[in-house]
């Protein structure tokens, strides 16, 4: 028999607070694996699932998928006596290519009659007598042999899965991701989401200036986002009014940063209406004229919210590792503009003077228009890449 061993890592740390933690993964976990024959029981230092063989691949995916992890192995189980262990282990080195090997034996339970000092030495020469050609190193094995002695059942596995270690989505409370089409956004919101926050995602388009491909590719970066939780829903606001009025009010270098101030104050209405209780954005400190320390103070000015920038202090490089790593970074590059970059001036204004903002803002009745976007507002719940939305399209 085997199981999946999970690992908490972080959550380790957590003390008082740690069965809140290790409640919140077990229900992540068991929610992520509805659809599979699974069986789940945890204590306070491991969680242990239950599977159809058959089913171990795909398992696997999503396990990978899942915050709060920080390894798992897939353990065998057997009795907790010397001889199967030791049939055990010979069963599994023999059907796998090494040349070095270590074995690491953790003794829970104390009435077993051997030591780990004694049983570590007693197992590593039986594998020597039965496989040829092979040698202990214990700095540096090709495999590495662990050995769990519990009181009813002993764990035997080999070298682990790394998970996506962090916090479990839903020990924090909800989060707003300003989720434009670029490389960036997505990525603050993969990070956001493993320090445990629960997200929204909200997407801000101008048609006919921006096209519903636009759209479609932030559906399916969000459906890449949506793997490593239960769901999220996206609220796609029209702010095509907003835009034009800008354009048509506002000189030219200021129009990125009183498009941005509009966007802060949607975002944090939206936010009071769905309890959400920080914004979330991808902006990366200096990489545009919006994102300098003077334009993020002045843009910020609009809203008392707190916002959360997990990106800031990364180059464009560390960012773009880690979109591949999530798989968005190829939707990313889709040649489809947002209303962020379709209408970008020639030369923004990189240091922008909060009293010419406001005098700009004074030209037009934004206030009307922002609590008609929100009125207006289209949310879809996007639960898994199966999920289709034509009735919005």
């Amino acid at each position: 028999m085997r199981v999946i061993l999970i690992k908490y890592g972080e959550l380790t740390t957590k003390k008082g607070n740690r069965n809140f933690f290790v409640n919140t993964l077990y229900q992540n976990i068991k929610e992520k694996l509805k659809n599979y024959q699974v069986k789940i029981t945890k204590d306070i230092s491991r969680m242990y699932i239950e599977f159809e063989d058959s089913e171990l691949e795909n398992i696997k995916f999503v396990m990978d998928h899942i915050f709060g992890i920080h390894m798992y192995n897939i353990a065998y189980v057997v009795n907790t006596n010397i001889e199967d262990i030791k049939n055990q282990v010979l069963d599994i080195l023999k059907h796998k290519k090494f040349k070095t090997f270590k074995i690491e034996t953790k003794r829970s339970d104390k009435k077993f009659s051997l030591t780990s000092q004694e049983i570590n030495p007693l197992l590593g020469s039986y594998i020597l007598n039965n496989i040829n050609d092979i040698k202990v190193n214990v700095h540096n094995p090709d495999i590495f042999v662990k050995v769990e002695i519990r009181e009813n059942h002993s764990y035997i596995y080999t070298n682990g899965h790394k998970g996506c270690g962090g916090y479990p989505i839903g020990t924090q409370a909800k989060g707003m991701l300003m989720l434009s089409g670029g490389i960036d956004s997505p990525v603050a919101g993969y990070l956001a989401m493993k320090r445990g926050i629960k997200i929204d995602a909200v997407y801000f388009e101008a048609i006919p200036h921006t096209s519903l491909d636009a759209r479609n590719k932030v559906i399916e970066l969000t459906k890449k986002l949506a793997s490593y939780t239960n769901k999220i829903n996206l609220h796609i606001v029209n702010f095509t009014k907003i835009q034009e009025e800008i354009y048509k009010k506002v000189s030219p270098n200021y129009t990125i940063t009183i498009m941005r101030r509009m966007m802060y104050r949607i975002m944090e209405k939206l936010a009071n209406k769905t309890s959400g209780l920080v914004i979330i954005n991808g902006e990366s400190i200096g990489q545009v004229a919006s994102q300098t320390l003077t334009s993020m103070s002045v843009i910020n000015q609009v809203t008392n919210m707190p916002v959360i920038r997990p990106v800031a202090c990364l180059d464009k490089l560390e960012i773009i590792d880690i979109a591949k790593k999530i798989d968005t970074y190829d939707i990313s590059i889709l040649p489809y503009e947002d209303c962020c970059t379709v209408f970008v001036p020639k030369h923004p204004v990189i240091n922008p003077k909060l009293d010419e903002c406001l005098k700009m803002e004074e030209r037009f009745d934004y206030n009307s228009m922002i609590e008609e976007a929100i009125d207006n507002i289209k949310t879809i719940k996007i639960e898994d890449s199966s999920n289709e939305f034509k009735d919005l399209l």
